[in-house]
């Protein structure tokens, strides 16, 4: 893994940087484990944006990644490494002995040749798979289910890591990236190791282009709009925001307003996620 420094030919080359892809070993997808993916633009079943500056982008096929790590026992070998556009991780292909093929998020020092297992009795090693009621405490982890059998829904961005802190009764606390500390029952699933790719956060766009091929439009200043369409809008020359704060386009709060509803699952969460800035 590395990161790249174009020769400035143009000026939006002037601050960009790239990958190296050192760590890629095969560059056409499994044929067998990819589909379209239809873009909807930031849109609901009903036609309605509800995700804004969305739209466009490079043309993609989705990769079926295995999430539940189901195949308990059967080991299985890492077969290459491959580039992912829908994530910023790099995805493993997997030849299991049964002769089936799968793809997981690849983690950091997991390498073509290696085996991987997923189960109870799977060895503490990169890659493997394991009920957290089966991993020590103090372990990096990734990929974490949040129910038992639903297949891993947290930690699974590049660079990212969760750690095991303590186990008491039928659940364990988890440290999140984020800083949260949350209880998540021990017989859910969670893969060892630190997912890879940890050069992502090193990475600068440069240009506009690389943004609409990412598929992201741009995005308007609500300081630049008309007092009709934005709460910043309005005022000859530039004006500051003024004393209720930043606000969105529909006028509610936009920096430390608390939008969490699930109070279902409040009482899991340990200690909240730790301030930023």
């Amino acid at each position: 893994m590395g990161v790249k420094k174009y020769k400035p030919v143009t000026p939006g080359q002037r601050g960009m940087t790239g990958y190296l892809f050192e760590e890629i070993t095969k560059t056409e997808p499994e044929r067998s484990l990819i589909v379209p993916l239809r873009k909807k633009g930031g849109r609901n079943v009903y036609g309605r944006i509800t995700v804004r500056h969305r739209g466009g982008g490079h043309r993609r096929y989705l990769r079926l990644v295995d999430f539940k790590r189901e195949k308990h026992g059967i080991p299985a070998r890492v077969a290459a490494i491959e580039y992912d556009p829908n994530r910023t991780a790099r995805l493993a292909l997997l030849h299991y002995a049964d002769g089936e093929k799968r793809y997981i998020i690849a983690p950091l020092e997991l390498k073509v040749g290696d085996t991987v297992m997923s189960g109870p009795n799977a060895e503490i090693r990169p890659g493997n798979a394991l009920p957290i009621a089966s991993i020590p405490v103090g372990t990096l982890v990734h990929n974490i289910e949040l129910y038992p059998g639903r297949g891993g829904q947290l930690v699974r961005a590049a660079g990212a890591a969760a750690q095991l802190l303590a186990k008491e009764g039928d659940y364990a606390q988890v440290r999140l990236p984020s800083g949260e500390v949350r209880l998540i029952h021990q017989s859910c699933y969670a893969t060892i190791g630190v997912v890879g790719n940890l050069d992502h956060g090193n990475i600068k766009l440069g240009k506009a282009g690389r943004k609409r091929h990412l598929g992201i439009r741009p995005t308007v200043r609500g300081s630049a709009m008309s007092p009709r369409d934005h709460p910043h809008g309005g005022g000859e020359g530039r004006q500051p925001i003024g004393k209720p704060g930043p606000r969105t386009p529909w006028g509610k709060p936009a920096l430390g307003y608390k939008t969490r509803r699930n109070k279902k699952t409040s009482k899991y969460i340990v200690r909240r996620r730790s301030k930023t800035g």
